[in-house]
């Protein structure tokens, strides 16, 4: 196990140390800070994005999943995620640009006027929390295991190594750092699953371990198990790109339009590759060949495979476990970063103190950063469940966001800021009434389905109104 550690230890020091390097970039302005100065590149911003979107969910939360069901179902996530991706530079990701908006809530008050900017930044700030809080706890279910210390140990040692790298460069460090980890992520786990595919005698093998064990003969097909699962997945992951404050932070640090524009298409093909490649490792820890499944908690799952040295080389595996580290810390900064972003920008600056300077913007923004990891820390200690199941209520709400933003620039005849309005607080609130009423045994409709189903009659419920008071006033 020491050889583990070694190798992780090594990798958070070096880092933390690359983020040193960037704090004198990050410290000359709040733009510098919150978007990089509007100065990256195509492979650079398309890296980020997809750095963001690889995280806790790509790697514990589908290997969890493809462990838990036997099927590829989960990597609906990240094949969602990509075609989102695609849609997104095809559609709003040039538009975002031409904004100069450093959020998506601000992007929505060039839309419908500023009570809209403020009511669905408070929904964000909800969906981004509870995304923050979940990918945190991912973080530590590898390391309080692995490193042999607590639940509350590992969560506080997480958020330091985040908060640190964070605070020091903002979105540079988060430029930089994003680079190493999807380097780092794609060698660790693609040697992984190589060695793996290779001691369980290729797919067929696997497939048919499996299916003795009770998974499906279909089981690399993602619509094998519940197909309304499935289709909830697909439309979280393509609608939650196009109004997700971390994944299109990026886009607007990108050097101009076109640039924003290619590289969220380019992200797409970073992010579907590895969410396939730990979905099939999750498959391989089902096998049982290389650990004793009965006993182990299904988040452990790819984490108790790439420790077993009946499995993995210790050195090899040392280098898998940081490339599932790597993608976790790549997305909770990013997702942090997003919080602090919409606090800064909508709610600081955008609501509280709206003559606020530069350097107090900056100010502000660094202090949102270290309180943001102290609001992320117990609610990961004290709300756990399901990671793919959990962070699916940040999808749902920006799912919402995402319906508005697409309605607002190419069909703004159908929506009104009223129906904008509704779309936020009735979506929001019928997410965590869909949550509610299915653990109480009332009725069972998933979160993403209700969240879009009732942000669309919101939005239609604001344009007869809006329609019925002009034709009153006239």
């Amino acid at each position: 196990m020491s050889t583990y550690i070694a190798v992780i230890v090594a990798y958070f020091a070096f880092v933390i140390l690359v983020s040193l390097f960037t704090r004198r970039y990050a410290s000359r302005s709040a733009s510098d800070f919150l978007i990089a100065g509007r100065n990256l590149g195509v492979i650079v911003c398309a890296v980020v994005v997809a750095a963001e979107w690889l995280g806790g969910m790509s790697t514990i939360g589908v290997s969890e999943k493809a462990f838990t069901t036997g099927t590829l179902q989960p990597i609906l996530y990240n094949i969602a995620t990509a075609i989102g991706m695609v849609i997104i530079g095809f559609t709003v990701a040039s538009r975002y640009r031409k904004e100069n908006v450093h959020t998506v809530s601000e992007m929505l008050e060039n839309l419908f006027g500023p009570k809209v900017r403020t009511i669905s930044a408070i929904s964000f700030l909800l969906a981004y929390i509870t995304l923050a809080y979940v990918q945190l706890q991912t973080c530590s279910s590898v390391i309080a295991p692995l490193f042999g210390i607590s639940w509350l140990s590992s969560i506080f040692i997480s958020s330091v190594i985040i908060t640190l790298y964070t605070y020091m460069g903002g979105m540079h460090a988060l430029a930089v750092t994003g680079i190493i980890h999807v380097v780092t992520m794609f060698a660790g786990i693609g040697i992984a699953l190589i060695i793996g595919l290779e001691k369980v005698g290729g797919f067929a093998a696997l497939q048919s371990n499996l299916v003795a064990s009770g998974s499906p003969a279909n089981l690399y097909n993602p619509f094998s198990a519940n197909i309304s699962y499935a289709f909830s997945l697909l439309l979280g992951g393509i609608l939650g790109g196009m109004a997700g404050q971390a994944s299109i932070q990026p886009i607007f640090a990108a050097r101009n339009p076109l640039t924003a524009r290619r590289a969220a298409i380019a992200s797409s093909l970073i992010i579907a590759p590895f969410g396939i490649m730990v979905g099939i490792l999750g498959l391989i820890a089902k096998t049982g060949l290389f650990f004793d499944t009965a006993s182990c908690n299904p988040k452990m799952a790819l984490p108790t495979l790439l420790t077993s040295s009946v499995f993995i080389p210790p050195i090899l595996g040392g280098l898998a476990l940081a490339g599932i580290l790597a993608a976790i810390l790549s997305t909770v900064g990013p997702v942090n970063f997003a919080v602090v972003t919409i606090a800064t920008k909508d709610i600081y600056h955008g609501l509280i103190n709206k003559t606020a300077d530069d350097k107090r913007i900056l100010v502000t923004a660094r202090k949102l950063v270290l309180l943001v990891n102290l609001i992320t820390i117990p609610l990961a200690v004290y709300l756990r469940g399901a990671i793919l199941d959990a962070a699916y209520v940040s999808y749902a709400i920006r799912a919402i966001g995402a319906i508005v933003i697409v309605l607002g620039i190419y069909a703004r005849g159908w929506i009104t800021p009223l129906g904008a309005k509704l779309a936020f607080v009735g979506g929001t609130l019928t997410v965590f009434i869909c949550i509610i009423a299915g653990r109480l045994g009332f009725f069972s409709i998933d979160k993403t389905f209700g969240a879009v189903g009732s942000a669309i009659l919101f939005i239609v419920i604001g344009h007869l109104w809006t329609k019925f008071r002009e034709k009153k006033c006239h």
